[in-house]
């Protein structure tokens, strides 16, 4: 008789569902091999050693930067003046704190539907070959250095935007913001565009494994009920992608808030903020520390320090808020269906 249907036996035990917290600890508790034990340890100190750089780095830059906010005679917040060096020193980050969140807020207007669109493209619409051919090319975008883009910028993007500053101004200068008084073009719309070609490869490329991550049930499931192409990405692809998209829209702006030499060889850099985004001018966090270090006394580096520290706090809000909006939407996401 087989034994599998033997009546007498008693029937297993079921397993109890525990809590992810107690089974972890568990599962702690039970590495009992070396090998466990030495994985365990070395994740849970990679762990701590990240929380203990990222206090160090608080750490100085708090201190230097209050060496500095203690000697300034003007408000380090709302002073257009950047003067540490001076008797007395005065200096603030109003004019670079427009300026780096204009031209990134513009970046990141013009590459996030571009990169969604290119992604979408690619996993969606685009035969196999060509999808991987336009695949390559934007890795090997992503793979330009910074220093190329800022050459590119000064010598080819500002001397061919002067077109789209002129028809900007005849249209919609009336408004102020694309008001154009000639002269190159080297102004925070021009670092905007050239810092949307920047990050769009980081974009598309995290956008395009997310969608191709999309259950393929999803979509046959809405190709059976008579959804077009078009409903099946909007119903289907992009709620669960949309996770995805934001952490990869948090990556290009990371990356356009901290850009340094391709900002300092495109923009003209004067601490004063002009209405329009077509006036020359303007600086960012980055583009100051850049092109002031290496000229400047201690003063004069605790300062930067400051600044720095003002993008370090705006860097880490932008990623805490990224996380609450993920955290918010995960549910809807598709990701647990």
């Amino acid at each position: 008789m087989d034994i599998t249907t033997d009546p007498q036996k008693p029937a297993p035990a079921p397993v109890p569902h525990l809590p992810p917290g107690i089974r972890n600890e568990r599962a702690t508790r039970g590495a009992t091999r070396p090998g466990d034990r030495i994985f365990v340890g070395l994740s849970r100190g990679s762990g701590i050693l990240v929380l203990v750089i990222m206090a160090a780095i608080a750490a100085f830059l708090t201190y230097r930067a209050w060496l500095a906010i203690s000697e300034d005679e003007a408000n380090f917040f709302t002073s257009f003046e950047w003067n540490p060096t001076g008797s007395p020193p005065e200096f603030g980050i109003a004019v670079l704190a427009y300026g780096t969140i204009v031209s990134s807020v513009i970046a990141m207007a013009i590459a996030v539907p571009v990169s969604v669109g290119i992604a979408l493209f690619i996993t969606h619409y685009a035969p196999r070959k060509l999808g991987g051919l336009i695949g390559y090319v934007i890795d090997l975008l992503a793979a330009v250095p910074s220093i190329v883009y800022g050459l590119w910028g000064a010598l080819v993007l500002v001397p061919h935007l002067n077109g789209l500053y002129g028809w900007l101004d005849a249209y919609l200068g009336w408004t102020g913001i694309f008001e154009w008084n000639g002269g190159a073009g080297r102004s925070l719309l021009t670092v905007g565009i050239l810092l949307a070609i920047m990050i769009l490869p980081i974009i598309t490329n995290v956008s395009r494994e997310v969608f191709r991550q999309v259950p393929r049930m999803h979509e046959e499931a809405a190709l059976a009920l008579g959804a077009t192409r078009w409903e099946v990405i909007r119903m289907s692809v992009i709620p669960f992608g949309r996770s995805g998209v934001i952490s990869a829209s948090m990556l290009g702006l990371g990356r356009a808030l901290g850009e340094t030499m391709a900002v300092a060889m495109v923009l003209s850099p004067t601490f004063d903020i002009s209405a329009s985004l077509l006036d020359p001018g303007g600086g960012t966090f980055a583009q100051n520390i850049a092109s002031k270090f290496n000229e400047a006394t201690q003063m004069g580096r605790d300062a930067l320090i400051a600044s720095g520290l003002v993008l370090f706090v705006i860097t880490l809000l932008v990623n805490g808020g990224a996380r609450m909006i993920i955290a918010r939407r995960k549910e809807y996401s598709g990701a647990n269906a």
